[in-house]
C-alpha cells in the first residue's frame, strides 16, 4: 500500500507574511510570501504530497469591519489558493480543538491525531515553517523539516525563505540505478540526468568507454557504468546489456517525463557529421543509416555500435534515427556519440508542467 506523504505548511511567516501583532485579522494585514502561489502551485499540481496547513494564531477573520466578517482574512486566503489549484485537505488551527488534556499547540502533536494511525508516511512528509517550533513538531511527528528562513539550522533538510528552492528540493533529481546480471554480463548503471558529476564508466572496452563518456558528458548528466562481461566470448553482449541496462536506468530516472521536451540534434565533428533524432514517447523504433568500411575501431566492433542504439531504443522507449557520414571512422562514431548526447540533453531537459503528448500518458 502506498501512503501518503504529507507537507504540512505554517501559515503566518511561511504562506502569507506575520504582522507585527501576530494577528492577521484585516486584510490591510494581508500579504502573500513573494512567489508562494507560483511555486507551492507547481508543488500541487506536480508532486505526490497531501497539504496540510497548520497554524497557532487565531486570525480567523475576526474584523470590526462587518463587509469582512463573512470572508475574513484567513477564507480569503484559502479561497486564493484553491482558485490557484492549490488545495489544502486539512486546515488545523488551534484553537478550534478542544484540549482535553492533549498538547495541541505545536511543537505538540495533539492537532495532528488523525495523521498518526500508521496510515501515512510521515517518515517521508515535511513540516514547513518559519520557526523553531515547527523544527520541533517535524521531530515530534517523525517527520522531516523546511526551515523557512534566511538563516540555516542544521536540524532542517532544507533552510531557505524562497518558494523556488522548495519545490526544487522537494522535486528531486532525477537519478535512478538500474543492476541487471545474467550468465554473460554482470553490469551497473546509475544515472543522474539532473547533476553534471564525474561519471565512472567501465566495461572492459577502451573505445567503448571513450564513447560511453561522450554521452556523459555533452548530455551533462552523471554515469557510473560498470560492466564485468565475457570478453572472452566476444564484445556482443557487454555492447548489448550495456544498452539495455542504460536505457531502463534513463527511462526510470525520467519518472512521469511531465514537463520534458521529449524532442531532440546534428553536429560535425572535422571531416564527419552525425544527425541523431529522438523521441521519448515511449514507442521504441530505430532507423540506422550509417555505414564504416574498418572492422574494429580500436578494441570495438564496429557492426556492434547500430546494435547498440538499437537495444538502448528499445529499452529506453524512445525512436531514435542515427544518419552519420564522414571518411575518419573514429570521427564518425564519436560524432555520432555526440550527436545522441545533444539530442539526449534535448529531450529530458525540463521546458514546462504538462506531460508531452495529447494522449495524456507517454
Amino acid at each position: 500500500m502506498n501512503r501518503q506523504k504529507l507537507l504540512i505548511i505554517d501559515r503566518d511567516g511561511t504562506l502569507i507574511s506575520e504582522p507585527n501583532d501576530f494577528q492577521v485579522d484585516s486584510f490591510a494585514k494581508l500579504q502573500f510570501i513573494p512567489e508562494v502561489i507560483t511555486w507551492l502551485g507547481r508543488i500541487a499540481r506536480e508532486l505526490d504530497y497531501t497539504l496540510i496547513m497548520a497554524t497557532n494564531q487565531d486570525g480567523l477573520g475576526t474584523s470590526s469591519f462587518p463587509e469582512e466578517t463573512f470572508w475574513g482574512p484567513h477564507n480569503f486566503i484559502l479561497k486564493t489558493f484553491e482558485n490557484e489549484g492549490i488545495c489544502f485537505s486539512d486546515v488545523l488551527i488551534d484553537s478550534s480543538f478542544e484540549h482535553e488534556g492533549k498538547d495541541t499547540r505545536k511543537p505538540g502533536i495533539g492537532m495532528f491525531s488523525k495523521y498518526l494511525n500508521g496510515q501515512f508516511d510521515l517518515q517521508n512528509s515535511y513540516v514547513i515553517g518559519d520557526r523553531l517550533t515547527d523544527l520541533q513538531l517535524a521531530t515530534n511527528l517523525g517527520a522531516k523539516s523546511i526551515f523557512f528562513s534566511a538563516n540555516c539550522d542544521d536540524r532542517a533538510a532544507l533552510s531557505t525563505n524562497n518558494w523556488k528552492e522548495i519545490y526544487q528540493f522537494l522535486k528531486g533529481e532525477r537519478k535512478a540505478s538500474v543492476v541487471r546480471k545474467t550468465n554473460e554480463t554482470d553490469i551497473s548503471v546509475a544515472v543522474n540526468l539532473d547533476n553534471e558529476g564525474e561519471s565512472q564508466i567501465s566495461t572492459g572496452l577502451g573505445f567503448f568507454d571513450h564513447m560511453l563518456q561522450q554521452i556523459a558528458r555533452h548530455a551533462g548528466i552523471q554515469l557510473t557504468i560498470l560492466c564485468n562481461g565475457d570478453l572472452q566470448v566476444d564484445e556482443h553482449h557487454t555492447v548489448e546489456d550495456v544498452a539495455i541496462t542504460l536505457g531502463e536506468a534513463i527511462n526510470v530516472a525520467l519518472g512521469n517525463k511531465r514537463g520534458i521536451a521529449r524532442y531532440g540534434f546534428s553536429l560535425p565533428m572535422d571531416e564527419s557529421y552525425a544527425q541523431v533524432l529522438i523521441d521519448l514517447g515511449g514507442r521504441p523504433f530505430f532507423i540506422w543509416k550509417c555505414k564504416f568500411k574498418r572492422e574494429r575501431i580500436g578494441d570495438l566492433p564496429t557492426e556492434l555500435l547500430s546494435h547498440f542504439f538499437s537495444s538502448l531504443s528499445y529499452s529506453l522507449g524512445a525512436n531514435i534515427h542515427i544518419k552519420a557520414k564522414g571518411t575518419n571512422e573514429h570521427h564518425k562514431a564519436e560524432a555520432i556519440f555526440k550527436a545522441f548526447a545533444k539530442s539526449l540533453k534535448q529531450a529530458i531537459a525540463v521546458d514546462g508542467e504538462n506531460l508531452p503528448t495529447t494522449k495524456g500518458i507517454i
